[in-house]
């Protein structure tokens, strides 16, 4: 009987040795017992879980207005009334300004005098005209009865008589073409004269400075009374009146790397981010060079950002979250907790690495992965690991394969340090 019991106690601690023995995965063996709570670590985890990821590219740039000029006047005059100040929003055609040019109204009397002198010579030539053609009929009458007389009754007109009567009609056939010539001389100085009267009109509705855009006054130059002179060549030194900024829409030049000029295209969707304003705006591209430069390697592309409320002010920075790559419902897992392998690999070739992962029965296991995009906290698993496994987050130094641990999820807000 005390033989059948030593066997009995024998077979239990056999039985529990090999279960402390194999608990653990490639753990070394260890005593009964001498395993405490204590001396158990807790790591911080985190699941392997399908999320969608993107690599982008973020770029600084300063807002500038969609279009911005400098108004100009086309003629020179003194400001007789000025309309606008700074910060004053105008819509296209608005009068900005007007000028007071007194020497102008004399311009138009004068074109005004001579369009009706050249009328008044259309109305001579015309008169010419018919006195010379009544000149030719009698002329020409002549020359045929002369002619008649001869044919019929030969010898009973001199042929130095019909020859003279015959150069009349010639005479007066020219004096025809003559008048008529002038006629048509007298109805372009018509024309010429009118061109003269509607450019000094013209100039004079040059007086009335207006916007040329809807936009914002940023800067006013003259006040009332002031000297302007005319702006007609882009060398000369005129004073503007006033400058006019389209700021309901703004322009971002981004300055795109190399490597990233494929991935750009018109009608992509940004994220624009203000940092002073702790906003974030949608934004288009909406054009881009087509080319490099060969300063610094990069393609300026345009973002346009509606801005109807005029919340953002050119001169602001922002930055520009440019999506790369994107790939929807992957398995991901937070990026730290990645140990990436520093071995060279083939140009082309999927990165890899090794992550380590607490197992069921809480034991460290170490497994090899293939990596795809990287996010700014994710990164793509794309092979090495199921969805719902537990990976190590911190500490993985002082962690060995086989090694008991106490698992504590972690949501991932933040990059941990």
């Amino acid at each position: 009987m005390r033989n059948i019991v030593s066997k009995h106690y024998a077979l239990l601690f056999v039985v529990a040795a090999a279960y402390l023995t194999f608990s653990c995965s490639k753990r070394e063996p260890v005593q009964a017992g001498s395993a405490k709570a204590a001396d158990i670590p807790t790591v911080a985890v985190a699941m392997v879980s399908t999320e969608d990821l993107s690599r982008g590219l973020v770029l600084t740039a300063e807002f500038k207005p969609y279009q911005e000029v400098d108004v100009m006047a086309k003629v020179s005059g003194y400001i007789k009334e000025i309309n606008v100040d700074v910060g004053d929003r105008v819509r296209q055609g608005q009068l900005l300004a007007t000028l007071e040019i007194p020497e102008m109204g004399d311009d138009l009397r004068r074109a005004d005098a001579a369009v009706v002198r050249a009328k008044a010579e259309v109305t001579r030539a015309q008169d010419e005209q018919r006195r010379a053609e009544s000149v030719h009929s009698l002329a020409h009458l002549s020359f045929q009865r002369l002619s008649t007389v001869a044919e019929k009754k030969p010898g009973l007109v001199a042929q130095q008589e019909i020859d003279e009567a015959q150069s009349r009609d010639l005479v007066a056939e020219a004096q025809v073409s003559a008048a008529k010539s002038a006629l048509v001389v007298a109805q372009e100085q018509v024309k010429v004269n009118s061109a003269d009267t509607q450019k000094v009109k013209t100039l004079m509705d040059y007086t009335r400075v207006t916007a040329p855009f809807t936009g914002v006054i940023t800067q006013r130059f003259a006040d009332k009374g002031s000297m302007i002179q005319a702006g007609t060549a882009s060398q000369t030194q005129a004073m503007p009146v006033v400058k006019l900024s389209e700021n309901s829409r703004l322009r971002l030049i981004l300055p795109v790397p190399e490597s990233a000029v494929s991935t750009v295209h018109i009608g992509q969707q940004v994220e624009v981010k203000v940092p002073t304003m702790k906003r974030s705006f949608p934004g288009r591209v909406a054009r881009f060079s087509d080319k490099l430069s060969l300063a610094t390697r990069t393609m300026d592309a345009e973002v346009d950002v509606a801005n109807p409320s005029l919340i953002l002010i050119p001169g602001m920075y922002a930055e520009v979250n440019l999506t790369l790559e994107r790939r929807d419902k992957v398995l991901g897992i937070p990026a730290i907790a990645v140990d990436r392998d520093n071995s060279d690999s083939q140009p082309g070739a999927a990165q890899t690495g090794q992550v380590l992962i607490v197992t069921p029965n809480n034991c460290v296991e170490r497994r090899k992965v293939t990596l795809g995009i990287e996010s700014s906290n994710n990164i793509e698993i794309r092979s090495g690991l199921n969805e719902g496994d537990s990976v190590v987050l911190t500490g993985r130094s002082t962690l060995r394969p086989g090694q008991e641990v106490r698992p504590k999820v972690t949501s991932m807000t933040a990059p941990m340090l």
